[in-house]
């Protein structure tokens, strides 16, 4: 607890702080609602994500070169994720669903030796073009752990790399990180111009799926289908090509 002028002083900044930020926190926990069943409050994301907030503000060290905007998202989100861990909201048919559909992908793919079509993957898996399209509705959400920790950017850095511990600068970690952003690359430039787009605008330029659709001029529910197919494709190549011994 604070006593005396400074620690007033000190109280009236972090409170302050938190203010500003407030809207950081509606953001984050609004892209991360729109992805998630009704059933999911987000009130309750928004809760959690202000702990994670002041957690950041009671936490940040200006030494280390962080701008305390990039810090704060990363513990919001952080927190956000971590609450949404510990609920069972994906179904087990969801998660079969989606596993389904990278199996389907990758075996079009090697069979054609190319990147398949919407139409293919959906004849792999014996479904009309639009059973598969609802498909890829259903398993949205479900690439929440996947992606959004590493995507955020701050001077040409991964957000990981900047609140990395020791262990996590050791050479063979940085060539692990290399090696795998390399193979995303690769997954991305083989993907469909749509899906690229959606995954550029999402990831690099922060919208939300309502944004995209309006920039994209499609439905929002076809822009959560290319999203969803997006990172089933990314999955699906990173399976053969990344070992991970503890799991995606």
């Amino acid at each position: 607890m604070f006593t005396g002028v400074q620690s007033e002083e000190a109280c009236s900044e972090r409170e302050r702080l938190i203010l500003e930020h407030l809207p950081q926190v509606r953001l984050i926990a609004r892209r991360i609602h729109e992805r998630l069943p009704d059933s999911v409050s987000l009130d309750d994301l928004i809760s959690t994500g202000i702990i994670g907030l002041i957690s950041a503000i009671d936490n940040f060290d200006p030494a280390q070169n962080v701008k305390l905007r990039t810090y704060a998202e990363y513990k919001i989100r952080g927190a956000i994720l971590d609450s949404l861990r510990g609920l069972d909201w994906a179904s087990r048919d969801r998660r079969k669903k989606a596993k389904q559909i990278e199996n389907a992908i990758a075996a079009a793919e090697q069979r054609l030796r190319r990147t398949a079509t919407e139409e293919e993957i959906a004849a792999e898996l014996g479904l009309s073009l639009e059973e598969y399209r609802e498909w890829l509705l259903d398993i949205q959400g479900l690439t929440l752990n996947s992606l959004d920790y590493s995507s955020e950017r701050e001077e040409g850095r991964s957000l990981h790399d900047l609140v990395a511990d020791s262990e996590q600068h050791w050479p063979s970690h940085m060539l692990e990180s290399a090696e795998l952003e390399r193979l995303l690359a690769a997954a991305i430039e083989r993907m469909p111009q749509s899906e690229r787009t959606v995954l550029s605008l999402y990831y690099r330029e922060e919208l939300t799926l309502r944004e995209i659709a309006q920039v994209m001029n499609l439905h929002l529910s076809r822009i959560s289908q290319l999203k969803s197919q997006a990172i089933a494709r990314l999955r699906s190549f990173l399976e053969k090509r990344w070992p991970t011994p503890r799991g995606r």
